[in-house]
């Protein structure tokens, strides 16, 4: 097999997965006409449809769906084998293409940019384009022109390839010093009614209502309330530290805030909700060896964290 053969088979593998052609050339930096030529090319080689072409919508013809795992595996074989060669001569590739990934806002600016970046340096990946979108949007990884995405909460099922990073990750309550001077500090999750809450918001979900659970299982959730709502992470911690509110957060997005005594842990005798933490990507045979290397250094530093 030729290189230039695997062109064809990865813009049907993506075509297939975003159900259009247009989403399918943004992710593999084509245009859309030269997307539809390829795809057109590779129908007359195979001597059957593919797809079926609608103004609205674009769906896998029953050869389409038989031809799909055929050429998932084709990809995969010949990135193995790539793999393999290296192996036995002894070198581990770098990181290279185009790495385009989706991060948590908060997270990825305080740590995961300066990880990837320092991955990247230590490996030597001279011939990487890195993109990194830093949102609390939830990238929808087939739609939207990125590969990859670092996700909080336990992965939907879906197609989706999910690799914990942080598996063990919860909320830890907190507020400032100087907040707890002013208004004190609550004993109990109910006397966070007193409080004020600062909420975060992810699409049309406000997340106001925030649940614990004692060392007995007890699980209690309080309804708080607060003048000051944020749909991103990175402003709800800064909040906190300003001493506008008590914070309810993901310990990794305030481990070194709570180190440094910025923030205070509050109700340590309460588990706060789980918050573990992933690396998704759009299908298996997207997970290189040097992604999966990319991914353990990661995992090794939020344990670190």
């Amino acid at each position: 097999m030729k290189m230039d053969r695997l062109a064809p088979l990865a813009l049907f593998v993506a075509a297939a997965e975003a159900g259009s052609f247009s989403a399918a050339a943004r992710r593999l930096d084509l245009g859309p006409v030269q997307a539809s030529a390829t795809v057109a090319r590779l129908e007359r080689e195979l001597g059957v449809r593919l797809f079926e072409r609608t103004t609205r919508r674009l769906r896998l013809t029953q050869a389409g769906e038989q031809w799909l795992p055929h050429a998932r595996r084709l990809i995969a074989t010949w990135q193995e084998g790539q793999s393999a060669l290296r192996t036995a001569a002894g070198i581990e590739a770098p990181l290279a293409g185009r790495l385009r990934v989706s991060l948590p806002s908060d997270l990825g600016r305080q740590h995961l940019w300066r990880w990837i970046e320092a991955f990247c340096h230590e490996q030597a990946a001279p011939d990487l384009t890195l993109e990194l979108r830093l949102s609390d949007r939830l990238a929808d990884l087939v739609q939207d022109p990125v590969d990859d995405a670092v996700r909080y909460g336990v992965p939907p099922e879906s197609g989706l390839i999910a690799m914990p990073l942080a598996p063990d990750n919860r909320r830890v309550l907190c507020a400032s010093p100087a907040y707890l001077a002013r208004r004190g500090t609550p004993r109990t999750p109910d006397d966070l009614r007193e409080h004020e809450g600062l909420r975060f918001v992810l699409g049309d979900s406000l997340h106001g209502r925030w649940r614990f659970t004692a060392a007995d299982g007890e699980t209690v959730a309080v309804d708080v309330s607060g003048s000051r709502v944020a749909d991103d992470g990175g402003l709800v911690r800064e909040w906190a530290l300003a001493g506008l509110g008590v914070a309810y957060k993901s310990r990794l997005d305030v481990a070194d805030d709570l180190a440094a005594g910025r923030l205070v842990a509050l109700l340590p005798q309460w588990l706060g909700e789980p918050a573990p933490l992933y690396w998704m990507a759009v299908g298996r045979h997207h997970v290189t060896p040097a992604l999966k290397r990319l991914i353990d250094s990661i995992r090794a530093r939020c344990e670190a964290l």
